[in-house]
């Protein structure tokens, strides 16, 4: 199957259903094909909380993954699924979803605040400058400027570097039309 490109609709879509997120985390634990049968008994221990989980669970989990879940994340590529044989591993595709399965506390929560600490601090440190406070008028304002924004810089090509997405600016743009 040719990898192909999903949109973030598609990828929301894979990951909205609990059932399917957690078939990805077991496969993702595994590194290896997984049997159905073992993905529909972790998953239902995990909705039970019961070891081992009950018949009727295991066979709804076993059910819903064999008829919907798994012929959907095939299709999309997320999944090498092989019915016949009932084994399960991760597709080609897997590695545009897995960005979004845990994400990480550095993308979601570290950099708008670090954005925002940054932009505080320079326009503090400018304003101190301009006042004439002592040490930050030994700086001229215009190099407080160039600090800072050389500090911005740097701070968004290390972000984008270590970024997990292919386009981190271009992912941003997509989609809105009034820029």
């Amino acid at each position: 199957m040719a990898s192909k490109q999903l949109s973030e609709y598609e990828i929301h879509d894979v990951l909205r259903n609990e059932r399917r997120t957690r078939l990805l985390e077991r496969l993702q634990e595994a590194h290896d094909t997984v049997t159905l049968r073992e993905l529909s008994e972790h998953i239902a221990a995990l909705e039970t909380g019961e070891t081992p989980p009950p018949r009727r669970v295991r066979e709804s989990v076993y059910n819903s993954c064999h008829q919907s879940h798994l012929p959907k994340l095939h299709r999309m590529g997320v999944v090498e699924y092989e019915p016949n044989r009932k084994l399960v591993r991760l597709g080609e595709t897997w590695l545009q979803v897995s960005p979004y399965m845990n994400p990480s506390t550095e993308s979601a929560i570290v950099w708008p605040v670090y954005s925002l600490l940054v932009g505080s601090v320079g326009m503090v440190v400018i304003a101190l400058s301009s006042l004439g406070v002592a040490f930050f008028d030994a700086v001229p304002i215009l190099g407080w400027v160039g600090l800072i924004l050389a500090v911005s810089i740097a701070s968004a090509l290390y972000r984008g570097a270590t970024s997990n997405r292919e386009d981190p600016v271009g992912s941003w743009f997509k989609g809105r039309g009034d820029l």
